[in-house]
């Protein structure tokens, strides 16, 4: 079957109400350090839902709508944070931005395929929620020195690295980030708001790069209905969210979330276990 006559085959084969369940999961996920896309693909693999059915092109379609949704919410939910980087940008934030922006450009851009063919799976998906916990229980406990202001071009490469490591699904930009600066010794919260600055170009930017790719393509009617409806959920369950990020900060702890992704790992493993 083509891609074209496979886009029009969606609205019958993707229920609208799994693609709300799914822009709905996306916006908390994502704003957590728990892999907004290992969510995604899991929850219809665990519940055996009609998503999981539909051909890889069709599903990070819908992905990149996910996304848009998500990173709309964002510049509204954080736009003071934005505007005081943009109005204080200087070439020394420029710097730290394109080596933040640069490893996961560049490896996206020239592996994604790869990655996707081949680390998509739920085994390899578990085995990055699992890897990711356990870099982020290792770096809740670095001591901590710095804050956001000294950060170098060190540490803006080291945080670049993370989000590269981030394209492998489970893995999680947020926790991937998290734990690069807590390992480089800035406070809580301080990385918090790090690894919120350098994720915001690459959401963007992977955003604009796919939803090109999406529009060439281009989109029959009926597939429209489950990928808006997937995307508004996304908007609105980002906003409805953003206490979440305050909350992350407040609990200051990455623990929970490395034993809750720990958990999902292991549902993932007795589930493959069993055939």
């Amino acid at each position: 079957m083509s891609s074209r006559s496979s886009l029009g085959a969606l609205h019958r084969r993707f229920p609208i109400g799994q693609a709300v369940a799914l822009g709905a999961l996306h916006g908390p996920a994502e704003l957590l350090p728990i892999s907004s896309s290992g969510h995604v693909a899991l929850v219809p693999w665990l519940l055996r839902w009609d998503y999981e059915q539909l051909d890889d092109e069709l599903r990070k379609a819908f992905e990149v709508a996910l996304h848009a949704g998500t990173a709309a919410a964002l510049l509204i939910t954080l736009r003071h944070e934005v505007g005081e980087a943009i109005y204080g940008l200087d070439a020394r934030r420029i710097t730290l931005i394109a080596l933040s922006f640069a490893p996961p450009a560049v490896i996206g851009y020239t592996l994604e395929r790869p990655i996707e063919r081949h680390l998509g799976t739920p085994p390899t998906i578990a085995a990055g929620l699992l890897a990711g916990a356990i870099a982020m229980a290792v770096a809740d406990r670095a001591p901590q020195r710095r804050g956001h202001r000294e950060a170098t071009a060190t540490d803006a490469l080291c945080l670049g690295i993370a989000q590269a490591f981030a394209l492998v699904p489970g893995v999680s930009r947020n926790g991937a980030t998290l734990a690069a600066a807590r390992l480089r010794r800035f406070t809580r919260a301080d990385a918090n708001r790090l690894s919120r600055h350098v994720a915001l170009p690459v959401i963007a930017g992977a955003t604009l790069l796919k939803g090109v790719r999406l529009i060439h393509r281009g989109l029959e009617p009926g597939s429209v209905a489950p990928f808006a409806a997937g995307a508004a959920a996304a908007f609105i369950s980002t906003l409805g969210s953003t206490s979440i990020i305050r909350q992350v900060e407040r609990d200051r702890s990455l623990l929970p979330y490395a034993l809750y992704r720990a958990a999902v790992a292991m549902a993932v493993a007795r589930r493959v276990s069993r055939g």
